[in-house]
């Protein structure tokens, strides 16, 4: 394996050439719009349809676009309540956590963490008793630890690019 071949694969940086002032505008023009067609994008680009469908083609196999992804708001499905919550794995509990914030329906994200609690999980729920049942089933394995989402002043975007 090379090592551009390992940037790509392990997380690293991307290659100089992929974060040109080109592509650094079409992901600008895709992050604000990701449902923009190729004829919309070339022209906030300035190049043809054809060259768009290509650069996009480099950037999704090179790994900068991973996916496009759907914004639904829990709350319109009735789960107003989000929580973020802290495990800290008793000894041997570690892929059994991994494994069941999977299978939980309620766990919209799962990351694995540094420091003395090694996963944070973002919990949707219809009340605040509802969020008892979830953790429940995660206490058997190790110690939990939540928080509740009062406000969300600054929403999930994507990472500044080439700036």
């Amino acid at each position: 394996m090379s090592f551009q071949e390992s940037e790509s694969r392990f997380g690293f940086p991307p290659r100089k050439d992929l974060l040109d002032d080109t592509n650094v505008r079409l992901l600008d023009a895709l992050s604000a719009d990701p449902r923009a067609t190729a004829a919309e994008l070339a022209r906030q680009v300035g190049m043809s349809a054809p060259a768009v469908r290509e650069r996009i083609a480099r950037l999704e196999q090179a790994g900068v676009i991973r996916g496009y992804r759907l914004d639904i708001d829990p709350a319109a499905l009735g789960l107003p309540v989000a929580a973020w919550v802290r495990i800290r794995p008793g000894p041997g509990q570690l892929p059994r956590i991994a494994e069941l914030a999977a299978r939980t329906p309620q766990v919209s994200e799962c990351h694995r963490i540094s420091g003395e609690d090694c996963f944070l999980l973002k919990v949707h729920v219809a009340a605040i008793e509802d969020l008892e049942a979830v953790l429940d089933r995660f206490l058997i394995h190790g110690q939990t630890h939540s928080s509740f989402v009062v406000a969300t002043p600054v929403a999930p975007r994507l990472p500044a690019v080439g700036r």
